[in-house]
Formats: C-alpha cells, sequence, structure tokens
C-alpha cells in the first residue's frame, strides 16, 4: 500500500510541502503519498494520533505546533531536544520520534546553494525566539569565527546564548539591537517573524559586511529587511532553500534516501 504522510499546521493552505514531497517521491520513485492538514489549534495531538492510527507513517509540523510537537513525541533525537521544538514526526508501533530539520536545512542551503559556508565567519542571528532556537546549535556545530543572537528584547537573547554555551568551540554572544552599532558581520540571518508582517527591523547602518550575506527565513517576498541589505551592497537570500533543504532532511529520516534539491529548487523558484 501506499505511504501516507502530511504537514499539519493552522493555517496550512499556503503549504509548498506537499509540492515539494510529491517531486522528492518522483524523483526517488518512493511509493507514497503526502497532503497538508489543518489542525485545530485545541486538537493537535488529537489530530496526530488519528492520522498515526489511521497507517500514517510520518508527518512534518509547521506553526504553531512544533513546541506541542515537541511535547507529544515519546523519543526525540538529540537536535529536537536541542532546539525544544519538532518539525518532523515519525510513527512507528507506539512511538512518535520527534526530529527537528530546521537547523540542518538552513545550514545545507547556506553551504550548497548559495555558496557561504558558516566556517570561519561572523554572523549574527536575529530574534531569540523558537525559529532561532532551532539552528542555533546547527550554526555553532560549522565552527563560526562567532556568533552573536540579538533580539529586540535582550534577556530573552542572553537566556538562548548561556542555553547554547558549552555546547560547541564557538560560545555565542547576546545582545539588544541598540548594541549592535560599530559592529560588522558576514552572515546575517533574520530569524524574526517581522517579515510575515513587512515590519522593518530597527537595525543600526554598517551591520553587512561587504560581500556578506543577508539571509531572511521568510521567503516568497522581498521583505524590508532584505531590503536593507540589498541597499547596503549586501547579497541576499529567502528562506526558500532552507524549506526544500529540512525537507530534504526530513525525506531522508522516513525513506532512507536523500533527494536531489536543485531541481525543486529550480521548479518552485520558476
Amino acid at each position: 500500500m501506499t505511504d501516507r504522510y502530511a504537514v499539519f499546521g493552522n493555517p496550512i493552505a499556503h503549504s509548498q510541502s506537499p509540492r515539494i514531497h510529491a517531486l522528492f517521491a518522483a524523483q526517488t520513485a518512493q511509493d507514497m503519498s503526502y497532503e497538508a492538514l489543518l489542525a485545530p489549534l485545541d486538537g493537535f495531538a488529537a489530530a496526530v494520533r488519528n492520522f498515526a492510527a489511521a497507517g500514517g507513517k510520518g508527518a512534518n509540523i509547521t506553526v504553531p505546533f512544533k513546541e506541542e510537537a515537541f511535547r507529544l513525541a515519546t523519543e526525540l533525537t538529540p537536535r529536537a531536544q536541542a532546539a525544544g521544538a519538532v518539525n518532523t514526526l515519525s510513527f512507528t508501533d507506539n512511538t512518535i520520534r520527534g526530529d527537528n530539520t530546521d537547523g540542518a536545512g538552513l545550514v545545507r542551503d547556506l553551504k550548497s546553494n548559495l555558496g557561504c559556508d558558516p566556517a570561519g565567519r561572523r554572523i549574527l542571528l536575529l530574534g531569540a525566539g523558537g525559529a532561532a532556537r532551532g539552528v542555533t546549535l546547527p550554526l555553532l556545530e560549522e565552527r563560526p569565527a562567532a556568533l552573536v543572537i540579538a533580539n529586540r528584547t535582550e534577556d530573552k537573547a542572553f537566556r538562548l546564548a548561556r542555553e547554547f554555551a558549552g555546547h560547541a568551540a564557538t560560545i555565542p554572544a547576546a545582545c539588544g539591537f541598540a548594541q549592535l552599532a560599530g559592529q560588522e558581520f558576514d552572515l546575517v540571518i533574520n530569524a524574526t517573524s517581522a517579515g510575515l508582517s513587512d515590519s522593518a527591523l530597527a537595525l543600526p547602518p554598517h551591520l553587512f559586511a561587504p560581500h556578506g550575506l543577508a539571509y531572511d527565513m521568510v521567503y516568497g517576498r522581498a521583505t524590508p529587511f532584505m531590503q536593507q541589505a540589498h541597499a547596503a551592497g549586501c547579497r541576499v537570500a529567502d528562506g526558500l532553500g532552507m524549506l526544500i533543504e529540512q525537507a530534504a532532511e526530513a525525506f531522508l529520516v522516513w525513506r532512507g534516501v536523500r533527494p536531489e534539491t536543485g531541481p525543486v529548487l529550480a521548479a518552485l523558484r520558476g
């Protein structure tokens, strides 16, 4: 029988995941289906359990359920444990295994698609919420020269930095946006949700190093952050590559084969 997979979210109609996984399945000759399912805000756990009981093999989890998926999982991978959130579930017997592929997807997009190896670079991570938490350890494991976490509420940035101190050779630093004045970074990653509402971040000038990269996790639009970086002469990228790469990592977890992401990225860009 065809193996069933799905993505759960609320809202979910906009999701590109069914198209991405359909392309992956066709490319790798996998007998599987993948659908987008709207989970009630107060009924996520029941929706996932019902899907698994009906024979579902795995699921992706998106906003706003990643933290709830973390609590639902009966087993967690080390990277899910570090992220404090789950975006990939696998169902076997009575086990719900939680994983987080976001950080791996970001790093792979940076290195393979954008030619930006984080190793030895000065990195600024904007935001200290779930999106930032999910990528902090994978970025640190790439051994950057520095990783600074900056947030509007600097206490939240300090808490996140302290949590990951000692997990890798690079020790993260933290500050508020105002304290970024006079600093310059090779790679600036926007992990805030500001781009979803077209809000500008109160960033000081001269933040972007010449020939650096500004990366916004939001995709499908030129956000104010991207516009600011472009005006400063910085190369910019959105999060579509990260979306596809984290999906490929989940596909590998489920099917044991890694699809080629280049053709899928080109198809979605087109």
